[in-house]
């Protein structure tokens, strides 16, 4: 009993410790402000702001909501614990039973939402563009490659996020040298934005006769997905080349007749963009277009975090220098990320989009990192 009390008792203040830091009463009055601004009869004459403006009501009230009802519940599991007290025999340990099984929920609940937190980012709650660039090693690196495209598509699905293939290059004898990929979904970006990095596989390669161990390496960059009609990102014609070639299938399959792939290079910052997956030039461009302006917006969210994080003497490498991860699969089995020292041992897991765990934990540390350098 004195356990679940300790238990009680450390929600309780946790609990409080996130309402201060949210300031509840000061997000409320921001609530009951946004909410008159939707009364605005002119509001949808500017359906983004609008979009945006219901799109901030909808999540301050969830928060609202959501920190309240947890620490009710919370309150109510003390009350209970009042009762079992009272309680004796068969009764009060059936009691404390049901009350343990209730504050290990609350507990998990409270994680979970404290976790959620961290994904209040400018852009976190977009849609997300995921790019997978195999490093220098031939097949052995663009296979590996393509294992971890399927990783990120198994998680969309795992999760009810619907992934769409944007480009994709092949490799001369198997896997891919890169892909493209959208994944829309609740908070696609902020949660995928941990996966930015480089991917180191340690394996047996299937393609050595000797059976000799390998070392691949493949880099995920992570986007937020932005609209190119985006008032925040400006495309002039003139800051941009269209090129158009023919569309070829994974492996050159259905290779079009016609030039209905797309690819922009922004001349000034010398970002290229490709797209082949739509049916007509129109829309491969509209949807390059977009990716443009996804990637012009993180070269710039790139720039602010780095440079701000060298205010407080924090470095994190940019690009390949940037490892995050190692995937070894001989002589034993073990996943860790180098960030946080989250691992497991289920690497068929992991390789099948269980990815979750190093996500949960990457953004802990980013909530205790940002704490220390606020």
């Amino acid at each position: 009993m004195d356990e679940l009390r300790a238990r009680i008792a450390e929600l309780q203040a946790r609990v409080r410790d996130v309402q201060v830091r949210l300031d509840l009463p000061a997000l409320d009055r921001e609530l009951a402000d946004l909410r008159s601004q939707t009364e605005d009869p002119d509001l949808w004459s500017e359906p983004q702001r609008a979009q945006a403006l219901m799109k901030r009501v909808a999540r301050l009230e969830v928060t609202s909501r959501t920190w309240a009802t947890l620490a009710r519940a919370i309150d109510d599991a003390e009350a209970m614990l009042e009762l079992a007290a009272e309680a004796a025999g068969e009764e009060q340990a059936a009691l404390l039973a049901e009350l343990g099984t209730e504050v290990t929920g609350l507990e998990r609940q409270f994680s979970s939402l404290e976790v959620a937190l961290t994904l209040g980012g400018e852009y976190d709650d977009h849609n997300a563009v995921l790019d997978v660039h195999a490093g220098a090693g031939g097949t052995e690196a663009q296979d590996w490659a393509e294992m971890l495209l399927r990783l990120y598509l198994r998680w969309a699905e795992r999760r009810g996020m619907r992934s769409e293939i944007l480009s994709i290059t092949s490799g001369e004898e198997a896997g891919i040298k890169s892909a493209s990929i959208r994944i829309e979904g609740e908070n696609a970006y902020g949660l995928l934005r941990s996966e930015r990095g480089v991917h180191r596989l340690v394996r047996i390669s299937p393609f050595d006769s000797a059976h000799a161990r390998h070392t691949s390496f493949a880099l995920v960059e992570v986007l937020p997905e932005i609209e190119a009609t985006d008032p925040s990102v400006e495309i002039r014609p003139e800051d941009i080349r269209v090129d158009t070639y023919k569309a070829g299938g994974h492996g050159g399959q259905n290779v079009q007749k016609n030039d209905t792939a797309v690819r922009i290079t922004h001349l000034a910052s010398g970002i290229v963009v490709t797209c082949q997956n739509e049916r007509s030039q129109a829309q491969n461009r509209e949807v390059a277009m977009q990716v443009l302006s996804s990637r012009l917006v993180a070269r710039e969210l790139e720039r602010r975090e780095l440079e701000r994080l060298a205010l407080k003497g924090v470095h994190i490498e940019a690009g390949w220098g940037n490892q995050i991860r190692s995937y070894v699969l001989q002589p034993y089995r073990m996943v860790k990320d180098l960030r946080t020292s989250a691992e497991t041992s289920d690497t068929a897991a992991v390789l099948d989009g269980e990815i979750d765990e190093f996500i949960t934990a990457y953004l802990r540390s980013q909530m205790v990192l940002a704490e220390g350098v606020e």
